[in-house]
């Protein structure tokens, strides 16, 4: 198993494992051990992951961090863990006050589910006070994934990390004033657009309009990208497993049937829901007159759901514990984001899944 598939595997016994955790040392066993373990290091071994460990600041001597992970005798990196369901401030951490007090170039504050690396971009010996790199487990993304393999035993490197890690923690600093400002625009960035757009004096009114104009266009914009994707993804898997509509068992009657690009989208959206939990080369698309079916390994016996896009109004069947079908509304595919969890759950009703 790669890396990012045991990440995944981990991800997905988080949520699983939570509602048994009542204290920190719950979450250290449960969630913290076997992610550091997931980094490659033997948290049995006190020579690589040193639980307790002291860092002694001035007069203050037996002070304690939860772990230190070690290379050569060294603490190369802190880690402090609180319970699942504790806030991460880095502001009353032990980690804050003590990290100067170690050779260690870097800090990790967690609760099992919230990850934080901290390291000294700003000043020397003395941590930063934003995270240069944080993600949550449960829905860790690939490029998140493709970082946090750097701090994997097997590929750690100080200089290397560093030198990467300004770069990040201002790559989320400005996307995340992106996102702010797409959900709602400050009137100085809409005011930047309306002076390279409008071909006269921006007025109130006129900032005013173009507030609803820069909202729309951000929207256009992710939906095109997001629609581009798709294109090429459907393209590549068409390429490498032939037509989406060539149905097993119906021979020439599959000629009537069309499938639609929303049908398409809902498949390749229906499959990012699952392959969390689903190896994604168990879903398929098999296409009808009177719907469209999204099936587990192709079985008719698997339906995973069922999509009903050819009338006025749009509607998803998805099967419930008792495999009876619950038919919902939708206004458009996005919205199938919106029923996860039921999607997740479907393909335990057809016995023990197998991502691998």
């Amino acid at each position: 198993m790669d890396f990012k598939d045991s990440v995944l595997q981990f991800a997905s016994r988080v949520e699983k494992l939570c509602p048994q955790i009542q204290t920190e040392e719950a979450t250290k066993n449960a969630l913290i051990m076997p992610f550091i373990q997931l980094l490659g290091y033997d948290v049995f071994n006190p020579f690589e992951v040193n639980p307790e460990f002291i860092a002694d600041l001035g007069i203050k001597k037996g002070e304690k961090v939860d772990y230190a992970i070690l290379k050569e005798g060294q603490a190369i990196m802190l880690i402090e863990c609180k319970h699942y369901s504790e806030k991460l401030d880095p502001h009353n951490s032990q980690l804050f006050r003590y990290f100067h007090t170690t050779e260690a170039k870097f800090g990790l504050l967690t609760n099992g589910i919230n990850f934080r690396f901290y390291t000294d971009l700003i000043s020397p010996n003395r941590m930063d006070e934003k995270p240069f790199f944080e993600f949550k487990i449960t829905e860790i993304k690939d490029n998140e994934i493709a970082e946090l393999k750097k701090f994997h035993k097997s590929y750690f490197d100080v200089e290397n990390i560093t030198n990467t890690a300004s770069e990040l923690k201002y790559l989320n600093e400005v996307r995340n004033l992106l996102s702010v400002e797409m959900a709602a625009p400050s009137e100085e960035f809409v005011r930047y657009f309306a002076k390279k757009a409008y071909p006269s004096m921006v007025t109130q009114k006129v900032l005013e309009q173009f507030t609803t104009i820069t909202k729309k266009a951000f929207n256009l914009l992710i939906s095109d990208s997001i629609n581009e994707r798709l294109k090429t993804a459907l393209k590549t898997e068409t390429e490498q497993s032939g037509s989406l509509t060539d149905i097993p068992g119906q021979g020439s009657a599959s000629v009537n049937i069309e499938t639609t690009q929303e049908e398409i989208e809902a498949y390749l959206i229906i499959k990012s829901i699952l392959r969390r939990k689903t190896d994604v080369k168990r879903i398929f698309l098999r296409d009808a007159q009177s719907y469209c079916a999204i099936l587990l390994d192709d079985n008719n016996r698997k339906p995973l759901c069922r999509l009903y896009f050819n009338g006025r109004k749009k509607y998803v069947e998805i099967p419930g514990a008792d495999k009876k079908f619950m038919k919902k509304e939708i206004e458009s595919v996005d919205d199938l984001f919106g029923f996860s969890a039921e999607l997740e759950e479907v393909p335990g009703l057809y016995g023990k899944e197998n991502k691998s």
